[in-house]
C-alpha cells in the first residue's frame, strides 16, 4: 500500500481556479503575500496520514510504541499533534526535552537519545520525568549512575549498540556501521552489562537500541537488524540471565525527494520488522518483545515545503542562469552539506513550461549557498514565489543566523486555515543575546 513519504508533494496539494498551488485548502501566493517569505509551510493532513500509516502498518504486533524523531521538527504544536496521535517523542537535546514539557506533552512517552549528553541535561531529563535514556558509552553510564543516585532515582535505560550494518545512503547519515561516533561496540557490550550488574544500582537496563540510517530504501536492512538485536539479547540471557524486553529500531525510512527517488512504503517495512521479530524470536527462543520505532523525517518531511522570493538573476555568459531567493543555506543546510536535491516549481506559475535551466541561489555571502543546480523551470521574474517541496524536515531544524539572516516563520495548513506555528524572528530577537562590554563603551 502507498503511503505519502513515496509522493513528492503534500496529499492536499493541488492548483487552484487562481492557477496557483494550493496545499491544505491554502493558496501559496497567498501565504509568502500574509506571511513573508522565506516562509515554511506544514501540511496538518500529511502529517496525520502519515502517523495513521505507521499505527496501521503495525496494527498486527500489539507490542508497537511509536517515538516520533524530534530531531527532524520540534516545536510545541508538532509535539500537540504527536500527542493526539499516540506517539511519544525521541529526544536528543535539553531544548528538545524542554520543547515537549512546555507543551505539556506526556513525559512518560518520552526516549532520551544522543552519544553526549551534558550533566545538566541528563539532570533536567530526570528531573522532568523522562522515561527511558538510550546510553551511548561508558562515560555516560558513569555520569547518569551519579546524577540518578543523587536524586534518588532509578532510570531506565537502553543500552545504544552499533549493529555493523550499512545502508546506501549519505556517509554522514549512516548510524549503524562499525566506525560511527554512536554507540557501544559489540564487543563492549559484556563491559556495560557487568557495570551496570555490579555497580550502577541506579541504572535499570530493559533493552537495546539501534539505529541503521537515515533515507533508507530497503528493506532488507530492517530484517537484518533485528536479527543483529535479537542475537545479542540471547548472548545476554545466557550468559548473565538478564532478559531484555525492549527493542528500539530507529527510523530511517526515506522520503521522496525528486522523480529518481524510490522510497518503500511504512507497510514495506512494517511486514519486514514484524517478519523477523517472529522468525528470531523462535529462533533464539526469546519472547517477543515490545518494539520501539522513531520515524522522523518520514513523518514531516514530505507535509512541508518551503517558500521563497525570487529577486535578482544572473547570466553568466556561456555558462549558468543564476536565479536568487530571499533565503538560502540559513533555512535550508541540506543541499551545502549533503548535495542534498530538491523538486522545485513556480507556485504563481505551476502550469508553465519549463523553458530555461537555472540555478536557484541563496541570499548568503558564500558561493556554496545554491539551494538547486541546473533545474529546468518556467521564465521566471522578480516577485515571482518560489516553491520547494519536501523540505519538512531538517530545514527548520538545521537552521541558522549566517550573516545574521533572520530565522523564518513556519506556518501550519489545514481545511483552508493557516496557523503560526513559529513566528518570524525579529531584529530585536537576533541581538538578544548580544552583550557589549563595559570597557568597550
Amino acid at each position: 500500500m502507498k503511503t505519502a513519504n513515496q509522493d513528492i508533494k503534500p496529499v492536499t496539494t493541488k492548483i487552484n481556479e487562481n492557477g496557483n498551488i494550493e496545499i491544505g485548502g491554502c493558496d501559496l501566493v497567498d501565504l509568502a503575500n500574509t506571511y513573508g517569505t522565506p516562509l515554511y509551510v506544514y501540511d496538518e493532513e500529511t502529517i496525520r496520514s502519515m502517523t495513521k500509516g505507521y499505527k496501521d502498518a503495525f496494527k498486527n504486533y500489539p507490542k508497537i510504541n511509536m517515538m516520533f524523531a524530534a530531531k527532524a521538527f520540534m516545536t510545541k504544536a508538532i509535539c500537540k499533534i504527536m500527542q493526539q496521535e499516540g506517539f511519544g517523542l525521541d529526544l536528543c537535546s535539553g531544548g528538545e526535552i524542554y520543547t515537549a514539557v512546555s507543551s505539556g506533552f506526556d513525559m512518560t512517552k518520552t526516549l532520551f537519545n544522543g552519544n553526549n549528553k551534558s550533566y545538566d541535561e541528563i539532570n533536567y531529563a530526570i528531573e522532568s520525568g523522562i522515561n527511558t535514556i538510550s546510553v551511548d558509552n561508558f562515560f555516560e553510564l558513569a555520569l547518569l549512575n551519579n546524577i540518578a543516585k543523587t536524586q534518588n532515582k532509578i532510570v531506565r535505560i537502553l543500552l545504544r549498540i552499533t549493529p555493523g550494518i550499512e545502508c546506501h545512503t549519505h556517509e554522514y547519515i549512516q548510524t549503524g556501521h562499525l566506525d560511527s561516533k554512536f554507540g557501544f561496540d559489540l564487543t563492549q557490550t559484556d563491559e556495560a552489562v557487568e557495570l551496570i550488574r555490579d555497580e550502577y544500582i541506579n541504572l535499570k537496563l530493559v533493552g537495546l537500541h539501534a539505529h541503521i540510517g537515515s533515507q533508507i530504501f530497503e528493506k532488507q536492512v530492517y530484517y537484518d537488524e533485528v536479527e543483529v538485536i535479537f542475537k545479542e539479547i540471547k548472548r545476554i540471557k545466557d550468559k548473565y540471565g538478564i532478559n531484555l524486553n525492549e527493542i528500539n529500531l530507529g527510523g530511517g525510512l526515506g522520503i521522496k525527494y525528486t522523480e529518481e527517488d524510490r522510497p518503500i512504503s511504512i507497510y514495506d517495512i512494517a511486514e519486514t520488522i514484524i517478519d523477523s521479530i517472529k522468525v528470531h524470536s523462535k529462533k533464539y527462543n526469546i519472547e517477543e518483545p515490545y518494539v520501539f520505532i522513531e520515524p522522523g523525517r518520514s513523518i514531516v518531511g514530505t507535509a512541508g515545503v518551503t517558500l521563497y522570493t525570487a529577486g535578482s538573476s544572473k547570466q553568466v555568459p556561456k555558462g549558468r542562469k543564476y536565479q536568487s531567493v530571499d533565503g538560502g543555506m540559513s533555512d535550508n543546510a541540506r543541499p551545502s552539506l549533503y548535495q542534498a536535491k530538491y523538486s522545485v516549481e513556480v507556485a504563481n506559475n505551476p502550469n508553465g513550461e519549463a523553458v530555461e535551466k537555472v540555478t536557484i541561489s541563496g541570499k548568503h555571502c558564500e558561493s556554496g549557498d545554491i539551494l538547486a543546480k541546473d533545474i529546468m523551470l518556467p521564465e521566471i521574474e522578480e516577485g515571482d514565489t518560489i516553491c520547494f517541496y519536501t523540505t519538512g524536515a531538517y530545514g527548520y531544524s538545521m537552521s541558522s543566523n549566517y550573516n545574521r539572516v533572520l530565522k523564518p516563520a513556519a506556518v501550519l495548513v489545514n481545511n483552508g486555515k493557516s496557523d503560526i506555528i513559529i513566528n518570524r524572528q525579529t531584529y530585536e530577537q537576533l541581538c538578544i543575546s548580544d552583550n557589549i562590554p563595559t570597557r568597550l563603551n
